[in-house]
């Protein structure tokens, strides 16, 4: 349900004294911005259990190690394509390569490298197959810094390069936070997690401005529909609100740099990067019917930021912990529905670029629990990723690519 932030329950992360280094945190510089726009939408409210309790053993007894697959340049995200057992990953510098055998040579299959912008927050920044395999969709800055979602057809064990067809564009008024996310939800449509545009606490009040794709989850049906490049599912929450976005789904999101669905309850879990003091994770139940408002920059996590009050109606994060003590942006990953961890089995497992931490909680009638550190650290920790089985995967910006696997194996 809608709950006032400054009320709200929420457990913070016990701050450990890592010697983690962070090289290259997300910036936040620029003004921050003035009071945003008054706006109005659904109000649908998320059960107060977003996911069920977990039964059998405890995260407490969960043990793991990380099996390192390769090393590759600028891992940022990972997809699988369905028949397929290839894992593909996104390279930051503009590459798509496949890894078909554990210690192999990764294939080439897509090189966008001079095409691509190389910032810090920018690149090639993620991507998704569609649920049939039949196309693979990439989210990239160009060299201008603005967003471009793009599709190829699959051909064979590859890409038809003739194929290519523009999705979506986003003009970017800032270098940094562009999101970057491409993830196709339980209901086949493709959410795409956009930033809100840049420089620091949001100047242009874009995450509370329905007028704007920027600070929002959207989805779409990315085929082309009626002349248009995409389609706009009708169930979505603005699509008859005057002056506002018919692609948007949620807002008020500040750098939704990595989110999922669990492929058990279709709960949608994001890891929304924060400004200076809170790193947060959002859910977002399934059968939720859209419109949420995570808050930013009213709030950045439960404190308020830019005149948010206990009469907003925004949606406040299930976890949240304080930037800064080593963390600098929150790496959202999966709740873990593999086979090969039972311990692990209905906990999120998250962490934070710069601490490098592997995290994890259980959500409990929608508070997390059990929270505790998983024993890894990872240098540079950028992505999780999620195989056809449910195992997870542990992405590093200094190249290598881990599997989660059991403590001793």
């Amino acid at each position: 349900m809608f709950r006032p932030r400054a009320r709200t329950k929420v457990l913070l992360l016990v701050l450990f004294s890592l010697a983690a280094s962070c090289t290259s945190a997300p910036p936040d510089d620029g003004p921050d911005g003035g009071s945003p726009p008054e706006i109005t939408g659904p109000t649908s409210e998320p059960s107060s259990s977003p996911s069920p309790s977990q039964d059998g053993p405890k995260l407490a007894d969960a043990g793991i190690d990380l099996q390192r697959l390769a090393v590759l340049e600028q891992p940022v995200a990972l997809s699988v394509r369905p028949g397929d057992e290839a894992l593909y990953f996104a390279e930051k510098v503009g590459r798509v390569v496949a890894l078909r055998e554990d210690g192999a040579d990764p294939d080439l299959i897509l090189d966008i490298t001079g095409e691509v912008s190389q910032g810090s927050e920018q690149g090639l920044l993620g991507m998704a197959f569609s649920p049939d395999g039949g196309f693979l969709y990439v989210n990239y800055t160009d060299v201008l810094g603005h967003t471009h979602v793009t599709e190829f057809e699959t051909l064979g064990d590859g890409l038809d390069l003739g194929s290519r067809r523009d999705v979506l564009f986003v003009q970017q008024p800032f270098s940094n936070h562009n999101g970057g996310n491409l993830v196709f939800g339980p209901d086949g449509y493709l959410y795409i997690g956009l930033g809100d545009g840049g420089s620091g606490g949001d100047p242009d009040g874009n995450g509370q401005s329905l007028s704007t794709l920027l600070g929002k989850m959207l989805r779409i049906s990315p085929r082309p529909s009626d002349g248009d490049p995409y389609g706009i599912p009708p169930d979505n929450p603005f699509v008859d609100q005057d002056g506002a976005r018919a692609e948007i789904w949620a807002y008020g999101l500040r750098n939704p740099w990595r989110y999922s669905f669990d492929r058990q309850t279709g709960d949608l879990w994001i890891g929304d990067v924060g400004q200076s003091e809170r790193e947060e994770i959002d859910v977002e139940p399934a059968g939720s019917a859209g419109g949420l408002n995570f808050g930013w920059n009213l709030f950045e996590g439960t404190l308020p930021y830019e005149g948010g009050s206990d009469d907003d109606q925004t949606v406040a994060p299930v976890f949240e912990y304080p930037t800064g003590s080593g963390g600098c942006a929150v790496t959202g990953g999966y709740v873990y529905r593999g086979a090969e961890i039972p311990e692990l089995v209905g906990a999120y497992v998250f962490g934070d670029f710069c601490r490098g931490s592997l995290e994890a909680f259980v959500l409990r009638d929608g508070e997390a629990t059990q929270q505790r550190p998983l024993g890894e650290v990872v240098d540079g920790l950028a992505s999780f990723g999620e195989d056809a089985n449910g195992e997870l995967y542990v992405l590093s910006l200094t190249g290598p690519v881990y599997r989660v696997v059991p403590a001793g194996s």
